[in-house]
């Protein structure tokens, strides 16, 4: 793209039905609108890795779902259908009414595919980075994971749970926990993005946000198990996604197996389905250039045409409650005054 490029990346925040975060990395101004949406208790945090490797041809903005890093639940909720619609607003906000190109990790990815179903024509191309898509019987997540999102869902355990191991652990140590379940091999994720990870969860322990934050993670967790429990509905919207698709999979997946990938493939050989052999449940984190690399090539490829349909940023006037747009120097989020 040659049009002027925008410099990022910048924290903003639009209302949909209350303020949602999302971090401006950046693009051509004319590029592709490429919006990325995070898993279950991620944040947009979980593309600083690779957001930056595609801003040479796309628009990259990454949102945080409500109840997620800095976006509150307000008078909203955090279950999966919610954050569905919240998405849909968010598309309507930064989109202008054009199709957005998505890219959704692990419980975004569902969600994703949930808006391309319910509104094709806000989605112009879809990339699914571990989605959580239904899953084979007989091919399980870890035993070990099960028990723990499991334990998560039950009435009173949850929350409890979550804010014993914030009283135990540090904010470093709890980042370090969650990437040993998610990843093959946590040094791979790059320190800029680590940093940024452990800064956000230490922001959210703060007294206030603390237990607010445990009760989206389990009423979303508690959706996501549902929807996954009962798969008819994603299924469907599985089945009637209209847009170019690519789904990048990590075959050492401990939290959604492969499986679920393999079986998307059989029911939509339409889509492009990638695995990625020595990788975990984040791609985006795990292996960022390889997976920057299976999106660009998408992108001249099967995903051209969607390219072509996502050229459009309707950039928000203003700011919710008086937040203004501000810099982002590492972890650290810097105001208009520097």
């Amino acid at each position: 793209m040659v049009g002027e490029r925008a410099a990022g990346p910048r924290e903003r925040w639009v209302d949909v039905d209350g303020p949602v975060h999302y971090v401006d990395f950046g693009g051509p101004a004319d590029g592709p609108l490429l919006v990325c949406v995070h898993g279950l208790g991620a944040s947009h945090t979980t593309w600083w890795a690779l957001a930056p490797l595609l801003t040479a041809r796309a628009r990259v903005l990454a949102l945080d779902l409500a109840g997620f890093g800095r976006t509150p639940v307000g008078a909203r909720r955090a279950d999966v259908g919610s954050n569905t619609r919240l998405l849909a607003g968010f598309l309507g906000a930064v989109a202008g009414g054009a199709p957005a190109l998505l890219a959704g990790n692990s419980m975004g990815g569902m969600i994703s595919v949930l808006q391309a179903a319910a509104d094709p024509g806000s989605v112009a191309g879809l990339v699914l980075l571990s989605p959580a898509l239904p899953i084979p019987r007989l091919r399980p997540p870890d035993a070990t994971i099960l028990g723990i999102f499991t334990g998560m869902t039950l009435p009173g355990v949850g929350a409890a749970a979550l804010a014993r191991r914030r009283a135990r652990y540090s904010a470093a140590e709890l980042v370090e926990q969650a990437l040993l379940r998610t990843t093959v091999d946590p040094r791979r994720v790059p320190a800029e993005a680590l940093a940024a990870m452990v800064a956000l969860s230490a922001e959210r322990a703060a007294p206030g946000r603390d237990l607010a934050g445990d009760a989206a993670m389990v009423a979303a967790t508690r959706s996501v198990l549902g929807t996954l429990t009962r798969p008819g509905r994603l299924a469907a919207a599985v089945a009637a996604v209209t847009a170019p698709t690519l789904l990048v999979h990590g075959r050492r997946d401990r939290l959604v197996p492969v499986a679920a990938a393999r079986r998307a493939a059989a029911r939509r050989p339409d889509w492009r389905v990638e695995v990625l052999d020595d990788c975990g449940h984040l791609p985006q984190l795990e292996a960022a250039d390889r997976t920057a690399a299976l999106i660009n090539g998408w992108l001249d490829g099967p995903g051209a045409v969607a390219a072509a349909l996502a050229v459009g940023f309707a950039d928000p006037a203003g700011a919710p409650g008086g937040i203004m747009d501000g810099v982002v120097s590492g972890a650290k989020v810097v105001g208009p005054e520097g």
